[in-house]
């Protein structure tokens, strides 16, 4: 069984265990259609839904495309739909040939594409597809349901939006997507790479369309994830909003601490400096673009709330620092749990320490704590056996006093009498 055939099965499986869950934004926007820029494909998805977990955006990094899939369906024509069109991409279907599939599933939605191979959306939408020529011209045109092409080799992006029932803005979905169409083809035309571009449109359809919560984002050209980033904690629950702050970080030293915690300190504690607020779509953003500074963090063995985030910033701002040096890594890692910024978590090592520099991709595997604990037990530089032999006579001793407070009147009569 090949490395996709493992994702989409474990997908699957991840998938029959979710409540209903629906996609209300999906974005796919293509730079660069020759594959020559990093940056040059991304997608996304995003809802003011519930469970909007990262099965409504799934990517292949070895075909190099993905599947969004919403609508307003149940989740299991959802499922077939997907995984249909999983088995059509991994026998070489075009984005079209995948997308269609969403037409046999009632109410069901799917957008799929990649960089070289253009992009579509099939099913149940409303979309706008979007072109801008070799000699900058940009076409918005609008569709509805049926079948929707970006083709391959062009400059372009697919949008869809509607409004989730509940959500406040509800009917402004109308205007904000022709609204978000015109601004992705103009920042095409400028040259504005795919993630900053996904960036932009989630937080224009945040703001003024309301479907706000992750969701994430996907780098197309070079497989990077906001994997969990944003998508809800719990089962029945709202993801990250995107238009708000998401963490505060220092720009002198690279010090960084995520929501809520955040709202605790405008100055860096290592530099007194005063910290800038990243909005949610604005760490998407950095989250997926490749730049000469990129490092790739990947975290194991905990789950747990901010964990993720916080070891990305930290490993960040060492390597910068020191380089790709597992003990210097380690080290960081530590003193922020010694701090209080990582909690849950048991000590690394540099054995527990993963890098690949030729990647700039880094590999941090936790321990988590037993017994509920937050931080762990306190390195004295004294054997455990000593503090046993002092403990074991600090009982003795307190045994004693107890005896002689319960038995002083017939102690003290004892001693007058001699």
């Amino acid at each position: 069984m090949n490395h996709l055939t493992k994702l989409f099965s474990l997908t699957i499986i991840f998938l029959l265990l979710l409540m209903p869950v629906s996609a209300t934004c999906n974005v796919i926007i293509i730079t660069d259609p020759s594959g020559e820029d990093p940056n040059g494909a991304a997608a996304g998805s995003m809802s003011f839904a519930e469970n909007m977990f990262q099965s409504t955006f799934l990517m292949s990094k070895e075909g190099g495309y993905c599947v969004l899939s919403g609508g307003s369906s149940n989740e299991t024509p959802r499922l077939g739909a997907i995984v249909e069109t999983m088995a059509e991409l991994e026998n070489n279907a075009t984005p079209t040939q995948a997308a269609s599939i969403a037409s046999k599933y009632n109410g069901t939605r799917i957008m799929s594409g990649g960089q070289k191979v253009g992009a579509a959306v099939g099913g149940y939408f409303s979309a706008y597809v979007i072109t801008v020529s070799d000699d900058d011209v940009i076409t918005v045109t609008p569709y509805s349901s049926g079948i929707a092409t970006l083709p391959a080799g062009q400059r372009g992006a697919i949008i869809h939006l509607r409004n989730t029932v509940g959500n406040p803005l509800y009917g402004s979905a109308d205007s904000v997507r022709k609204d978000v169409a015109i601004m992705i083809g103009k920042m095409i035309r400028d040259g504005y790479e795919a993630p900053t571009i996904l960036s932009e449109a989630f937080g224009y359809v945040a703001t003024n369309a309301g479907e706000k919560y992750g969701g994430g984002g996907l780098n197309l050209a070079s497989g990077l994830s906001t994997g969990d980033m944003f998508t809800p904690t719990e089962m029945n629950s709202t993801g990250y909003v995107m238009n708000e702050g998401y963490t505060k970080s220092c720009e002198n030293c690279g010090w960084s601490v995520g929501f809520p915690s955040a709202e605790q300190y405008t100055n860096c504690p290592i530099d007194n400096s005063q910290l800038k607020t990243i909005i949610a779509y604005q760490a998407l953003k950095k989250e997926i673009t490749v730049s000469k500074d990129t490092i790739i963090v990947s975290t194991y063995g905990s789950d747990d709330f901010g964990i993720s985030e916080t070891t990305k910033e930290i490993v960040r701002s060492s390597v910068k620092k020191n380089g790709y040096d597992a003990n210097s890594i380690s080290s960081s890692i530590n003193k922020a749990i010694d701090n209080g910024y990582l909690i849950g978590v048991n000590y690394v090592e540099p054995k527990d320490i993963n890098i690949k520099e030729s990647s700039k991709a880094v590999g941090v595997y936790f321990t988590p704590l037993a017994s509920d604990r937050t931080s762990p037990p306190w390195d004295l530089p004294i054997s455990s056996f000593i503090l046993d032999i002092i403990g074991n006579v600090q009982t003795a001793i307190g045994v004693i006093i107890i005896l002689l407070v319960a038995f002083r009147t017939t102690l003290l009569n004892a001693l007058r009498k001699k």
